[in-house]
């Protein structure tokens, strides 16, 4: 492709020398091996600014470099925003994927994965091939794809643009996607028309990223100057301010109040819900699989998302009741004994709430959690994590999540700071495996212990190394120890 074709919609200042250069190879990773007919994008980081590598790369002979601050060579092409620019170049490079598709995003602390997975099941119940980009996984239509990226950060711009590609390839008529606010923030998603996107709600995650709340609101709102109709959640606070600041085509929903959507008559029951969807004065009875309060703002979110897309209620409400659970969220690991194991990807405060005060409804016995925090993230949540859970479980295991280069217990200690006021009773167990062991072998008939904070996760992040960790297979192999020990 030649440069002038591959920075349309990018910049007009390319210069006549570079205009007909043939780019064979786009980078952004000073690491890769490249050489003529490469065009190297310079993003600068908190560790590394690329710039300083352009010297180096000129001696391997790379084509062009754009850069967003005169390096003083003839092949530079200046931008103000270097990853923005990258995101639209791989859409050119790409051949524009994202135009053969309808997107829809959903953006939010909490909720985004089962809303996408929902949007996503009952379009396919519709006859479209649908593609999704998510926390849980890609997938092209039935096909799940395998992917090394660690959950939640969205997917890079190469990585973004050749998985539309091979979305719009293989017939998808839609992607639905999770827009995470790091993705966002780095415009990753820049060259991207959204048909709708989501807001679900926003509460303290991430601070380790964005530092301060409004930062970490801002990059979420980014997503609302780049879609044709937006669907907020009026019962969130910062859903309330950003329905109040955006200027698209907008549309709220609730559980509180009439809006463009809103839900009523709603009736929680041990294993789903039912209540009644209304839109245009007229209410549609709904019946859902999914349990919680929580679930039925997530389903009436996607329900909504379907309306805005243009499909009949007769059509979509119909089958969000075959619609079962997602991995990894309330998902039940079956025991055959008389407690329920519940494995669940709470990771916040209001999402460890979310669950807990769910289970805690329809619990017939005690409500024990295990969790722990994530280290090299967001230290000031460490506490309200343990608020959060001592609120509605009767029992705490406080262990590890994903240590990372942090020291396990010291994370924990940070935890247990925030049980200095709580009479919930505790037990501290460093190691993970070892704490599910501990709540499988001392549980307690009608006991419903949830695993938060790991997921659909497969794996514990120790140090800088990502190694096999699945809790389904703990739980079994902890169930399979007392089995042999009854003889």
């Amino acid at each position: 492709m030649k440069l002038k074709e591959l920075f349309l919609g990018v910049s007009d200042e390319v210069s006549e020398n570079l205009k007909d250069k043939e780019i064979t190879g786009l980078f952004s990773d000073s690491r890769k091996e490249m050489g003529e007919g490469s065009l190297f994008v310079c993003l600068s980081g908190k560790r590394f600014d690329a710039h300083s590598a352009i010297p180096e790369l000129s001696k391997k002979g790379v084509s062009a470099f754009v850069t967003e601050r005169d390096c003083g060579i003839r092949n530079q092409i200046i931008v103000k925003d270097t990853r923005e620019a990258l995101s639209k170049l791989w859409a050119n490079f790409t051949g524009n994927p994202q135009r053969r598709m309808k997107m829809v995003a959903v953006t939010g602390t909490n909720g985004k994965t089962t809303v996408t997975t929902v949007i996503k099941r009952l379009l396919t119940g519709l006859g479209e091939k649908v593609g999704l980009i998510g926390t849980a996984g890609d997938e092209i239509g039935d096909t799940v794809l395998h992917s090394d990226r660690l959950a939640p950060s969205s997917p890079e711009q190469e990585d973004f643009y050749t998985l539309l590609k091979k979305m719009a390839d293989e017939g998808c008529t839609y992607c639905i996607m999770e827009a995470t606010s790091q993705g966002l923030e780095q415009r990753r998603l820049a060259g991207v028309r959204f048909e709708a996107a989501a807001f679900t709600n926003l509460t303290q995650d991430h601070l380790d990223v964005h530092g301060t709340m409004e930062n970490y609101y801002q990059a979420k709102k980014l997503l609302f100057s780049q879609c044709k109709r937006a669907l907020v959640n009026l019962d969130d606070p910062y859903g309330r301010r950003l329905y109040d600041e955006i200027n698209c085509e907008k549309y709220g929903f609730s559980l509180s109040e009439k809006t463009d959507f809103y839900a009523e008559d709603i009736l929680l029951k041990p294993h789903g819900s039912d209540y009644r969807f209304v839109f245009g004065g007229v209410p549609h009875a709904v019946s859902i699989a999914l349990p919680g309060r929580y679930n039925v703002s997530n389903t009436l979110c996607a329900l909504s998302v379907l309306k805005l897309l243009g499909y009949d209620e007769n059509d979509f409400i119909p089958l969000i009741g075959r619609v079962e659970g997602v991995r990894g969220r309330c998902e039940v690991v079956p025991t055959g004994r008389d407690f329920t194991v519940i494995i669940d990807y709470a990771h916040s405060p209001d999402a460890l709430e979310n669950i807990l005060s769910s289970v805690k409804e329809c619990a017939n016995g005690r409500v024990v959690c295990l969790f722990g925090c994530g280290g090299d993230r967001d230290p000031i949540k460490r506490p309200l994590m343990a608020r959060a859970a001592a609120k509605y479980a009767d029992f705490l295991i406080v262990t590890s999540d994903n240590p990372r280069t942090e020291d396990p217990h010291a994370i924990i200690t940070e935890i247990l700071a925030g049980l200095t006021d709580t009479d919930t009773e505790y037990i501290e167990i460093d190691n993970r495996r070892e704490a599910i062991f501990w709540a499988i072998e001392n549980a307690r008939p009608k006991d419903t212990i949830v695993l938060a904070g790991k997921g659909h996760e497969d794996y514990q992040i120790l140090g800088t190394k990502k190694v096999h960790f699945d809790e389904r297979e703990q739980v079994k192999e902890a169930l399979e120890k007392i089995k042999a020990s009854e003889g």
